[in-house]
């Protein structure tokens, strides 16, 4: 608001007994005086200002007399009585600001007002009988509300006091009006903010929504922005716009005249990640073998990429770092979980790692004797890295056990060496760190990969579960060596990991296979001949996998093939459970107590898991 409509309020507010002169001056030309001070505006506030005193004599106040407030007041000089002042326990707020006497004011000798006068007076401070219609004349522009967001504590009295009428009142001629409307999002725009709130916390590479927007203006990102609508769509429903989306974001994806960047590998990375999800995991190879060549070739792993290609801004150079070990930890985990790829980039040698620090600094860290807590993207990039190594040993995956102890080292090492504040996957405001929530899946399911070949679990149990990986036949033993403790504890790890109060289609779509990993051991275990003592616990962890699954199958169609054969295996080794049990002599040794609870116990879960499957989508 300009000077000018300030001094024309003021001085309207002054002559017309306003709001502003009710409530003491809250305006910003008053503020500035002291609370007992005599703002010298008019001549009639300085006559208030002289005929108002701060507090009555005690002999006028018990005889409800005016007061002059002199020491002795001339009353009690009259009487010749003693004149005691005391401090009001209402307080002192000030002379009256009004610059002319009220006519409503009732004085000792008043007569009662006439009935056809003005009756109570409006709640801020004006009195009237009738409501005048709004006019031009009356509008006054010093009640409006400023454009920018009023402060709780706005210096200015009035526009707080009219903060919940004026957005609906008409500018011009103070008019009740309909607020307007704001204008709904587009199909595009609800997938890219669906993309940042469901994938990005995921793989957080490409640059936060804002500053990718400032840059796709200046120039050309439609085929990242099309992978990032696609994705973004499947966590919510848009009907058949998410072909078109996909379709958009292939074909621009493989133009002839895409250059051949960094935001060129974001957009691939995060189409092979949806492609994965969705079952299609043949395009995803194909996908993964082109951008893997192309960040190659372009140099991304190298340490100057970042700095040449990220225009001093470091956020964007940080945003380089990212892409490749994002590209990097994918490869890692389509290796691992479905073992049709060899993890390709292990052996390309990339030193540099976000904040930015280098991988010898990581590796060194204990012998260096540097304290010092590296980012959670870190212990992602060593998690996995640890991955590659296992998957670098001779025999095919099954490696004898002197190798399986030294890649076991490795995974104990990663452990025991985090900080207090990374060894479990929440953050120091108890909110979920994804990064650090991935590194410990990974970890977890390294353990199940590397030492279920050497354990003494049957697994013929859950030949059919096939959604992630190919069948891996382990032969059945005697009793549990150290490697079947192994992945049992990895196992009930990832269990616990759905816990976690968060939206579990929030996490990595990888983190289904990792269930399946888990739910497989679980089932394995379920389905031994012998009576299991923690058998209340297991039911419980297949249940929960179960249940994960679920819900991640609202969004990934991977996830819904692997529910469906969980929860085929569950079924099949509870009805083999209820054979045994038919056998009296399966019961020798048991109490009444113990076979109604393994019984009863039985049922339930078989009914709640069949409940939770028949309502996944």
């Amino acid at each position: 608001m300009d000077s000018y409509s300030q001094s024309a309020s003021a001085t309207s507010s002054l002559s017309n007994g306003s709001p502003t002169e009710l409530f003491n001056g809250l305006g910003p030309e008053m503020s500035s005086q002291p609370p007992h001070s005599t703002p010298a505006s008019t001549a009639s506030e300085a006559v208030a200002s002289a005929n108002t005193v701060q507090a009555a004599c005690l002999a006028c106040r018990a005889k409800h007399l005016k007061c002059d407030g002199k020491n002795p007041c001339s009353r009690c000089r009259t009487t010749d009585s003693e004149c005691i002042y005391v401090a009001s326990r209402r307080g002192y707020k000030g002379p009256r600001r009004n610059g002319a006497p009220n006519p409503n004011k009732r004085h000792a000798t008043d007569s009662p007002p006439d009935a056809g006068g003005d009756s109570c007076p409006m709640l801020l401070g004006r009195a009237a009988s009738t409501v005048a219609p709004p006019s031009m004349a009356a509008f006054n522009p010093a009640l409006t509300i400023p454009e920018s967001p009023v402060a709780p504590f706005a210096r200015n009295g009035l526009n707080s006091l009219q903060l919940y009428r004026n957005p609906y009142l008409d500018g011009v001629n103070g008019a009740l009006v309909e607020a307007t409307p704001r204008p709904p999002q587009t199909v595009p725009e609800r997938c890219i903010d669906s993309f940042y709130y469901y994938f990005y916390p995921g793989h957080p590479a490409v640059l936060q929504k804002e500053q990718l927007l400032k840059v796709a203006k200046e120039r050309n990102l439609d085929h990242l922005l099309a992978a990032m609508r696609w994705v973004g769509s499947l966590y919510i429903e848009v009907g058949p716009a998410r072909a078109t989306f996909f379709e958009e974001a292939m074909r621009l994806v493989y133009a002839p005249d895409v250059i051949k960047d960094g935001y060129l590998v974001q957009a691939m990375v995060i189409l092979l990640i949806g492609l994965d999800g969705s079952c299609q995991q043949e395009k995803a190879r194909d996908i993964l073998s082109d951008v893997e060549r192309i960040a190659i070739e372009i140099g991304l792993y190298t340490r100057a990429f970042a700095t040449m290609h990220g225009g001093g801004i470091p956020r964007l150079e940080e945003s380089w770092r990212r892409t490749w070990w994002d590209l990097f930890v994918v490869d890692g985990m389509v290796a691992g979980v479905h073992r049709q790829t060899n993890f390709l980039l292990f052996d390309i040698v990339a030193d540099s790692i976000p904040r930015p620090m280098y991988l010898e600094d990581f590796d060194d860290q204990i012998f260096s004797g540097e304290e010092r807590e590296f980012s959670s993207f870190a212990y992602r990039v060593a998690s996995i890295r640890n991955l590659g190594r296992m998957m670098r040993l001779p025999n095919g995956g099954f490696p004898n056990e002197e190798n399986v102890y030294k890649i076991e080292s490795l995974l104990s090492n990663w452990r025991m060496h985090l900080p207090v504040s990374k060894r479990d996957s929440l953050n120091k405001n108890c909110e979920l760190d994804e990064m650090m929530f991935q590194a410990h899946m990974i970890n977890h399911a390294c353990s199940i990969i590397l030492h279920q070949p050497l354990s003494q679990l049957d697994s013929s149990a859950t030949r059919e579960v096939t959604a992630c990986a190919p069948h891996r036949a382990v032969a059945s033993g005697d009793n549990f060596n150290l490697h079947t403790r192994h992945i049992i504890t990895a196992a009930c790890e990832i269990s616990k990991m759905v816990t976690y109060n968060v939206p579990i289609t929030s996490h990595t779509h990888f983190f289904t296979c990792v269930l399946t990993l888990s739910s497989i051991v679980h089932l394995s275990k379920w389905a031994l001949e012998y009576f299991i003592h923690d058998e209340d616990d297991l039911r419980q962890q297949i249940r929960l996998n179960i249940g994960a699954l679920n819900k991640l199958s609202g969004v990934w169609k991977a996830a819904s093939n692997a529910s469906g054969q969980v929860r085929g295996v569950a079924q099949e080794i509870y009805r083999a459970k209820k054979a045994q049990q038919s056998n009296p002599s399966f019961w020798v040794g048991f109490t009444q107590e113990e076979i109604l609870s393994s019984v009863a116990a039985d049922e339930n879960i078989m009914s709640e898991i069949d409940t939770m499957l028949t309502s996944a989508p």
